[in-house]
């Protein structure tokens, strides 16, 4: 029987971190399978649960297992191989060790370190969305994992596709953390945006990147907005 453990990001000047706002993240004892648990746990979550709502975190598990399916059946080697349980609201993820960012120290500097060509992986990704018509917003380096080299996709809870929306910042406050809220009213500011005003996907994707600006190169931010800047 596999054994589990609660999945943390060490990140520095900070220790320990939860690895995501929404569910319960949980890695395997071999780090060969991550666990996306669509379950409200206060142990993990120190007391900090953004979803109580349970009908809010079972839109959020059908949200994720829509999305993934959809991109391991159109574009599999750009997402983990995947096996969902719909009882326990568990998605089990093949993975090799811990995720892209907590490879890199949690710092921006050692990205290229850890996966030297993880820009051009990453907009091939950004592609793959687009031409889907798909708006991923839970862009994080933590949300990929690598295996045998490739970039794996995931954390698709928040994620949208043609048709959808309008959307407001603030009904989606509970996917962002209070750090970066803080980081993001000047850029709402910037781009004439009223966090209860309804947004189009597309621009809550660019949003999406000029909220990221912190944690990846800028002419990176460049690429990856031409990606949904062009038809």
């Amino acid at each position: 029987m596999t054994n589990y453990k609660y999945y943390y990001n060490n990140v520095p000047k900070h220790g320990l971190c939860r690895n995501n706002l929404i569910y319960t993240s949980l890695i395997s004892e071999d780090k060969k399978t991550f666990v996306q648990w669509y379950h409200n746990d206060s142990d993990y979550h120190k007391g900090m649960n953004e979803v109580i709502d349970p009908n809010l975190m079972d839109m959020k598990f059908n949200r994720e297992v829509k999305y993934l399916t959809l991109m391991g059946k159109e574009y599999p080697d750009h997402v983990p191989a995947f096996e969902i349980n719909e009882v326990e609201r568990k998605i089990f993820l093949e993975v090799q060790g811990n995720d892209f960012w907590e490879q890199s120290g949690c710092l921006e500097e050692n990205y290229s370190n850890v996966l030297p060509d993880w820009q051009e992986q990453m907009i091939e990704i950004f592609q793959a969305h687009k031409s889907l018509g798909l708006y991923k917003y839970s862009l994080h380096p933590s949300s990929y994992f690598i295996v045998n080299g490739k970039l794996k996709s995931f954390n698709y809870f928040f994620t949208y596709q043609d048709g959808e929306g309008p959307l407001t910042v603030r009904e989606h406050l509970s996917h962002i953390s209070e750090g970066r809220r803080q980081e993001m009213k000047p850029k709402t500011d910037a781009m004439g945006i009223d966090w209860d005003e309804p947004q189009t996907l597309h621009t809550m994707q660019m949003l999406t990147f000029e909220s990221f600006r912190n944690n990846y190169p800028s002419d990176f931010i460049e690429r990856a907005r031409n990606v949904f800047s062009t038809n």
